[in-house]
């Protein structure tokens, strides 16, 4: 019997797009499978649809908590799930249906790879492929170069801590930090696993802000990783962190 994948969608008030998100997902070509809804403290329609979808499908569980951002609402999901495997869905994002199907066969076959992700695309406010650079630990180290959704295993999850719920923007990053960062092997696909909805209030545009607090958590989370990969800290122009931190050691201004 196939395994059994865990399709992750926390939502905040995503009633616009919610219905359709996991509309897409229930076309998935891979069986068996089941859907997670966890409403982090929606104050729109959103869980109204969650419930309905959940009263009408045996294999969609909704659950609710109070509102304490997406990586506590992940991880809830995660821990309820019965997955072998996890698939984290934003609540207004697309999963194309040969994706999970194509993934679990290199995750059962291949116990060195920790991810599977594949191809993507931007719809919404802007379209066209998401070029993404292919995996480099070092390059991890500077930027997220992984997308959210992206299949792994339950087990690397719960070794990796979950998601840092102090992260209050780029938890998915930390996240891959915290998995990939004692080894492992990533595989893209050469299909579109995903389409990435870009619109004017996106978390991603909303967090832009919080770089300055983004990146020192990181460092306290992560800083002999970034020791390793980049001489020192990551530092707030990320691209020039290990140059800068070479230069420090120069002139004996950083152990």
């Amino acid at each position: 019997m196939k395994p059994l994948v865990s399709v992750v969608i926390p939502f905040f008030n995503m009633e616009e797009f919610l219905a359709q998100t996991i509309d897409w997902a229930l076309e998935s070509t891979y069986w068996p499978f089941e859907i997670m809804l966890v409403d982090d403290g929606s104050t729109d329609g959103g869980a109204l649809i969650a419930e309905d979808y959940a009263q009408r499908f045996d294999h969609i569980t909704f659950l609710r908590q109070v509102n304490q951002g997406v990586s506590v609402a992940r991880n809830y999901g995660i821990s309820e799930a019965k997955g072998v495997y996890i698939l984290p869905l934003d609540g207004d994002d697309r999963i194309c249906p040969r994706f999970i199907a194509e993934a679990v066969e290199v995750l059962q076959a291949r116990p060195d790879v920790k991810v599977v992700t594949a191809e993507g695309e931007f719809f919404g406010d802007k379209t066209g492929y998401r070029k993404l650079p292919e995996f480099d630990i070092r390059l991890l180290a500077r930027k997220n170069i992984l997308h959210v959704s992206a299949l792994y295993r339950k087990s690397d999850w719960k070794e990796a801590g979950g998601y840092c719920p102090e992260m209050k923007g780029r938890e998915d990053w930390d996240f891959w930090i915290s998995m990939l960062k004692t080894g492992g092997e990533v595989v893209r696909l050469p299909l579109i696993g995903y389409q990435y909805r870009i619109r004017p209030n996106s978390k991603r545009i909303q967090t832009r802000k919080l770089k300055k607090q983004i990146n020192n958590l990181l460092n306290a989370r992560h800083a002999e990783f970034f020791k390793r990969v980049l001489g020192g800290p990551l530092r707030i122009h990320r691209t020039w962190s290990r140059p800068y931190n070479k230069l420090l050691r120069l002139f004996g201004l950083l152990g």
